[in-house]
């Protein structure tokens, strides 16, 4: 290992230690990353600062500036009148229609940034309604609900979640293969949506317990003002955009990033510049930003190559025993989550497929889908952009969202993954 990569991978477990144990602020860890990567000269500034020119970099930011409108307007709070008198008879329905709402919501936004900004100021808005309080059981489970639901459930639905498009992009360049919606759909739909989603639930519903203070009623509905007519108009154009953007082809970052453009707008908008400087969480922007570059520095290096050939030496894959070869190909991908994050972890997985597949006596692409399940389930918050950026919406605390990642985890691995094998080996997938 020469100098150079020593110095990446230095830089990379102190960073990822760092944002794991809460040593520091996020966007303190992520910066001192930046300035230390530079002062190292591990790689170019282009590749290093690649995260402000990612998607997910500019979706976090419109995405803010959208809740923000969202709120201000008062279209949340209506959103939420019209919600509550349907879901607030019990915490556990809250709960439930919740979870349910953002893996439905996952098949016509191909976003989940953009489902997370639409779905949280409405969220807590709701929440205010029932009488749950800031750092209340309820309010936490609520909002932990919404980052979780959006960013696990979606990884069984193609287009609808950003390492699923890395997957898609790296298996077309490596391999020549194209996957398809449907057959992806009903290989991971009915255990890693529906079953996980049930799971995700019963844990949150388990962990943070809470009771309906308020009971809501049908509320008549009020006289919509020109401003929530403008931004209803606006927003209901932004989700068309995302949902045919297979066919204009324009990112629905950029599309959202349009859509927080026109808000910001003096006079027409309905955020102000002030309100654009204090209540956008460029702190989370800076660490999403942070999170992508040092993806794209492992890659770029050579580590994450190094790191999974290192394991997957360690691997014990057996041609007499798929289930064993199985686990241990989740296993390295839930791995890789440490060392890139879920974004990036199809990117170091897929070129190592082959190798699996040669060894386990595996098809390719099952051992390539096998890889969903490790991806779709962080241990850690910090593995998941978009957990991230639910719990900074929602001002949640770390630990609460580390118990229901570790819990949701152990039921996966326990539980899911298992009947997720038989349901490879029923569909013909494995033997």
């Amino acid at each position: 290992m020469d100098m150079q990569l020593i110095a990446v991978a230095g830089l990379v477990a102190v960073t990822i230690t760092l944002w794991a144990t809460r040593g520091l602020p996020e966007y303190l860890t992520a910066l001192l990353f930046f300035a230390f990567a530079m002062i190292l000269h591990v790689a170019p500034a282009s590749l290093v600062f690649s995260g402000f020119t990612s998607a997910a970099f500019w979706l976090v930011i419109s995405g803010y500036v959208i809740g923000i409108a969202i709120r201000k307007t008062g279209l949340a709070s209506r959103c939420a009148g019209g919600l509550a008198a349907y879901l607030s008879r019990s915490y556990a329905q809250m709960v439930f229609g919740i979870v349910g709402l953002t893996y439905m919501l996952a098949f016509v936004m191909p976003s989940n940034m953009g489902r997370i900004a639409l779905l949280m100021p409405i969220v807590l808005a709701l929440a205010d309604r029932v009488g749950f309080g800031d750092k209340s059981p309820g309010r936490i489970g609520l909002s932990l609900a919404v980052g979780f639901g959006t960013f696990q459930l979606s990884a069984s639905i193609l287009p609808a979640n950003v390492p699923n498009l890395v997957m898609a992009g790296a298996i077309d360049t490596t391999y020549g293969l194209q996957l398809s919606y449907l057959p992806y759909l009903i290989l991971h739909a009915p255990v890693l949506g529906f079953m996980k989603g049930l799971a995700l639930c019963a844990c949150v519903v388990w962990l943070f317990p809470d009771k309906v203070k308020k009971s809501i009623e049908l509320e008549p509905s009020r006289p919509w003002s020109p401003e929530e007519k403008r931004l209803a108009l606006l927003l209901l154009t932004t989700l068309g955009l995302w949902l045919t953007d297979s066919l204009h082809g324009i990112s629905p970052a950029w599309v959202g990033l349009v859509a927080a453009c026109l808000c910001l707008l003096p006079r027409v908008g309905f955020v102000s510049s002030e309100e654009f400087g204090q209540e956008v969480n460029h702190r989370t922007a800076i660490y999403v930003a942070a999170i992508l570059g040092l993806a794209a520095l492992v890659g770029h290096t050579g580590l994450g190559a190094l790191i999974g050939n290192e394991v997957l030496a360690l691997a014990p894959l057996d041609p007499t025993s798929p289930f064993h070869s199985y686990a241990s190909i989740v296993g390295l991908s839930t791995l890789l989550n440490f060392v890139v994050t879920a974004n990036g972890v199809p990117a170091l997985f897929t070129p190592l497929a082959q190798s699996m597949a040669t060894a386990s006596g595996l098809p390719l692409l099952s051992v390539l889908m096998m890889q969903v399940i490790g991806f779709s389930t962080p241990l850690l918050p910090y593995q998941a952009s978009p957990i991230v950026l639910a719990i900074e919406m929602g001002r949640i605390p770390f630990v609460a969202a580390l118990r229901l990642s570790l819990a949701l985890a152990f039921i996966t691995f326990v539980f899911l993954a298992p009947i997720n094998y038989g349901w490879f080996v029923f569909l013909g997938w494995l033997p």
